[in-house]
């Protein structure tokens, strides 16, 4: 099946970091083997993951696409967009200010976005599979975070907003960030053009 090697690195990849969530399992693995052990192992369980990945989806393209259903034009317009915004909830996750505390974990609702606006523009399985498991784990994933957060209240007052400064800032490199990869690095590292072709 052509996307027998992209389920099993979706698997690893998606499995390691599931495990990290639980908690409890977690710290007993971690009282067992070590602190950097166990970092270790999960470094390379989840860069195999992604070499799996990689490896599994361009032989899933190789093969040809499934089709499962036509996105219409407009889902590839509203997918730019949302993927710009995904970058900028990226650098938000490093520029604590209004957006950051608005989001609360910037860096997750990134990915769950950047994810619904593959799902919207893609309608092959290999992208569904691919896309929307990151999806499903995104949103386990800030399940998890929003208990575990009610569960440790927090002793300390809210880290007050920094200004407007390192909005413009996560604005600016999430813009500056977002053509890069849209205009170069998605075509050379994915092979596949976001930017129709100029005729």
């Amino acid at each position: 099946m052509p996307v027998t090697l992209l389920i099993i690195g979706l698997f690893v990849f998606l499995g390691t970091h599931a495990f990290s969530m639980a908690r409890h399992r977690r710290g007993k693995l971690v009282a067992k083997i070590g602190e950097g052990p166990y970092k270790g192992l999960y470094s390379l369980a989840s860069l195999a993951g992604i070499v799996l990945i990689s490896i599994g989806y361009s032989q899933y393209r190789q093969a040809g696409y499934i089709p499962v259903w036509d996105p219409p034009t407009w889902t590839r317009h509203l997918a730019l967009l949302l993927v710009w915004f995904a970058f900028v909830c990226l650098a938000a996750a490093y520029l604590p200010g209004r957006i950051k505390r608005t989001l609360k974990h910037p860096m997750l609702a990134g990915l769950k976005i950047w994810a619904v606006a593959h799902l919207l523009a893609n309608g092959d399985l290999g992208s569904i599979l691919l896309f929307g498991s990151f999806l499903a784990w995104a949103v386990a994933a800030r399940i998890s975070v929003k208990r575990r957060d009610e569960a440790v209240p927090h002793g300390a007052p809210l880290e007050p907003p920094a200004g407007f400064r390192n909005d413009a800032l996560a604005i600016a490199i999430g813009t500056v960030a977002y053509i890069a990869f849209v205009v170069w690095l998605h075509p050379a590292l994915i092979g596949v053009p976001v930017l129709p072709a100029r005729g």
